[in-house]
């Protein structure tokens, strides 16, 4: 079982950045594929990008390709959503899920909530001027 905890969420202004954590404890990411959603005000949860770690494999959801990069901390058992070039869109509670890597075998199934077994508490981002 894993525990996570995220962290890094704030207000920042269009254009801006932040830099989300996922802290994991309780057992090594090496075990998981690591997956970051965000849910706004009366929308659904939609996945955001997606680490097998593993296998080092990233996914990534056509709104953010290109300004978010997921990446890994082995020493600090840490998964970090660098989030550039922020847009109002953007705004959201943030949430990390751990998943089995095994339920991710195709690849279309990383942006699927129900695969994911463990999930943080969420860190809110606001992007406003």
């Amino acid at each position: 079982q894993v525990h996570l905890v995220e962290s890094g969420g704030g207000l920042v202004q269009p254009g801006g950045s932040l830099r989300l954590s996922c802290a994991a404890s309780g057992s090594s990411l090496d075990y998981y594929a690591i997956g970051w959603f965000r849910q706004a005000p009366g929308k659904e949860r939609a996945a955001v990008s997606c680490l097998i770690v593993s296998d080092d494999i990233t996914y990534y959801a056509d709104a953010v390709k290109g300004r978010f990069t997921i990446a890994r901390d082995n020493a600090k058992n840490t998964v970090y959503l660098q989030m550039n070039n922020l847009e109002p869109e953007d705004a959201a509670v943030y949430y990390c899920a751990a998943g089995p890597p095994s339920s991710f075998l195709i690849p279309s199934t990383w942006s699927h909530s129900w695969e994911y077994d463990y999930w943080g508490q969420g860190t809110q981002v606001t992007v406003s001027a």
